[in-house]
């Protein structure tokens, strides 16, 4: 056996399921598949051909799905505007976001409901139980939100419309050649930027291309912040007019700095880091060294004639049973 350093990583998959429900939704409505029992269907059917899709690709170790809590949330009792602005959901797309958690738990699959939380947290403690294990982390969503989590263990696949193997796979060095950001900076680029689907204004004035070059010049907000409050900026209006005189970009330090400390621009900021952190300290109940365990793969070939065949499309039930009834065992293409 080789030294534990040249072992390959194992993975670990976390699923947006939300993300996956809401996409699916919206993309396959038109055709109309329901379960044996007539409920709407495409949604779930959707999400689950996408993850046995990823999972052959990837052939992860482990698998856990994040679900939001419906009931409750911490985010919007300390901001009631969150997320306002949305359209009502289809009451087709409520039904099946209801029956996802119990139609993926009889899989044999892992959830996670975290009370008054999201999603978006499970996809973040994931991220940070891969490091702290030593294992590698794949995020599957379409949200941005996502990208905060890359780093050298974890990458994100952002679906788009190209389905699983049309869609990037987002790494630190993809993530900068799409935003000039850094992977590490990018939470405080979205909070600097703002994020228009959860009713969060950014900073007045400061765009995604400011916002970007300040990131990549400066390094970190906090030395932009620290500068603003003990030096009036200068060390920050000097460094991006260097760099616009290297770039033959155009002078833009006064004019940061000048929105930066405007009235209410750092409360913004750090309103919308408190919003946007996600928690990253939730026990997961992942156990990989108890065979069996949920979230564990192979699965049972009972359970997935059960729970798929129940969805009433043979061709994913075929898949279903090749992909998921035998041991990945961290031999992926991706």
């Amino acid at each position: 056996m080789p030294p534990a350093e040249d072992r390959p990583r194992k993975l670990l998959l976390v699923v947006d399921a939300p993300s996956l429900l809401h996409r699916n939704h919206h993309a396959r409505a038109h055709t109309g598949i329901t379960d044996r029992s007539g409920r709407p269907a495409w949604a779930l059917h959707g999400m689950l051909r996408q993850i046995i899709e990823a999972i052959d690709g990837f052939a992860p170790d482990a698998v856990i799905f994040g679900l939001d809590d419906r009931t409750a949330s911490v985010r919007q009792d300390f901001y009631p505007a969150y997320k306002a602005g949305r359209a009502v959901k289809d009451a087709a797309l409520v039904e099946q976001l209801d029956r996802a958690g119990a139609l993926l738990d009889a899989l044999g699959l892992a959830t996670l409901t975290p009370p008054g939380l999201e999603a978006d947290d499970v996809n973040a403690s994931g991220a940070t139980w891969a490091r702290t294990n030593n294992w590698n982390c794949v995020i599957i969503t379409s949200d941005r939100d996502a990208f905060a989590h890359i780093s050298e263990h974890t990458q994100v696949l952002r679906l788009i419309d190209g389905g699983i193997n049309g869609s990037p796979l987002l790494n630190p060095a993809r993530l900068y050649a799409l935003y000039g950001v850094a992977a590490e900076h990018y939470l405080e680029y979205a909070a600097l930027r703002g994020d228009a689907s959860d009713n969060l204004p950014g900073v007045s004035g400061i765009g995604e291309k400011s916002a970007a070059v300040l990131l990549e010049q400066v390094g970190s907000m906090d030395a932009v912040w620290a500068d603003i409050e003990q030096n009036d900026g200068q060390a920050l209006i000097a460094t991006l007019d260097t760099w616009a005189a290297e770039s033959g970009g155009r002078r833009m330090g006064a004019t940061v700095v000048r929105r930066l400390a405007a009235p209410g621009a750092r409360e913004r900021y750090d309103f919308n880091i408190r919003i946007m952190t996600g928690r990253d300290d939730l026990d997961l109940g992942l156990t990989p060294d108890v065979p069996g365990s949920p979230g564990l793969l192979p699965l049972e070939l009972d359970r997935i004639n059960a729970v798929i065949g129940f969805l009433n499309v043979e061709a994913t039930r075929a898949l279903a049973i090749r992909v998921l009834s035998t041991d990945p065992a961290s031999g992926g293409t991706r």
